[in-house]
């Protein structure tokens, strides 16, 4: 099995944060969203992954590319850069990866999140995972028919006509096949708003007769801006708190007169003083906290954190925040709310 996962650009919904780091390689409870994405879809499948194919800007840079070979051999997988030199779609950005497009695959985008529990209809052609919505008007959706199949893809009916979204995560029997339907779409030129899209490629596939299965999602986390990446946060320590599978809380941090009231993730070498940390705080390696009172907020490496008192905060790395400041010096697309 492989994971093909395209994450091209840094995205300017998450600024100032995806200036200096795409935004699939933003921690959320102390690992990269697109870590988290691809050890949950490894874990759903319950499939050895042979391959993690990147589709990235070629400006992300090597230190980005060496983080992404990590992820991918975290599940002994062989790891795949590929480049996408213009920002021409999901369907163009999927053929930059034509090497590795054969056998079964996971096609997924990486600014989302989910949690699942259910058993691949390996049946079916292909499986597109679905969230059921109370806004269908804002998203992608799937009509079924009575066999469970999927029929139709409409993108933001005005009109009913189901509450099942897309995510973004999409598994085929043969990846190959969806590979030579996107070849049709570039060579028709068949773009949409200037982009070549993977529905396109869907539809060629359905009109040939392939089989389509919903993949229904228990929950699905977005990290699009600041306000939804810092809920995800708090959504994700809960569910590992839950889980009992990963050591949230390092056992290499200094606590001076502080209080910690999980869930939080605190990294390795953190300082806490005069602090009272949480629920849903991440705090990334290397970061200080004086002084100060946190919750529902996601605080990333080598950062200083002093005589604050912060709710749905979001700081970046190498940050310095002094809740008594008189002296600001703040860069393009910062925020003081």
């Amino acid at each position: 099995m492989k994971i093909i996962v395209p994450m091209a650009g840094r995205g300017s919904r998450l600024r100032p944060h995806t200036l200096t780091v795409p935004k699939p390689l933003i921690p959320i409870a102390g690992k990269p969203i697109v870590q988290r994405l691809v050890e949950d879809i490894a874990g759903v499948l319950d499939e050895t992954i042979d391959e993690v194919a990147f589709i990235i800007s070629e400006d992300f840079g090597q230190a980005i590319e060496e983080k992404l070979t990590e992820v991918a051999k975290s599940l002994n997988a062989k790891p795949s850069i590929y480049y996408q030199d213009q920002p021409l779609g999901t369907g163009h950005a999927i053929m930059c990866a034509k090497d590795s497009l054969q056998g079964p695959a996971v096609v997924a985008y990486a600014d989302t999140l989910f949690k699942a529990d259910f058993n691949l209809d390996k049946s079916a052609d292909a499986v597109m995972w679905v969230k059921q919505v109370e806004n269908p008007s804002a998203y992608g959706v799937v009509k079924l028919n009575q066999e469970n199949e999927i029929t139709e893809l409409v993108e933001k009916p005005s009109e009913f006509v189901s509450d099942l979204a897309v995510i973004g995560i999409y598994y085929f029997k043969d990846v190959a096949v969806l590979k030579s339907k996107l070849e049709e779409v570039i060579a028709q030129n068949m773009m949409r708003g200037g982009e070549y899209q993977i529905n396109d490629g869907i539809d060629k596939m359905r009109a040939d007769g392939a089989s389509f299965k919903p993949g229904k999602v228990d929950e699905w986390m977005d990290c699009g801006n600041k306000t939804v990446t810092v809920d995800t946060n708090s959504r994700m320590l809960n569910f590992i708190q839950k889980e009992g599978k990963e050591q949230l809380i390092s056992k290499n941090i200094t606590l001076e007169n502080a209080e910690i009231i999980e869930p939080c993730f605190v990294g390795e070498n953190v300082v806490l003083k005069n602090a009272k940390i949480g629920p849903n705080v991440s705090i990334g390696n290397n970061s200080v906290v004086e002084d100060s009172k946190i919750k529902n907020s996601l605080i990333q490496e080598h950062s200083l954190i002093k005589n604050a008192t912060l709710d749905n905060a979001m700081i970046g790395n190498h940050a310095k925040f002094n809740g008594e400041f008189t002296s600001i010096s703040i860069g393009d697309y910062s925020v003081l709310d």
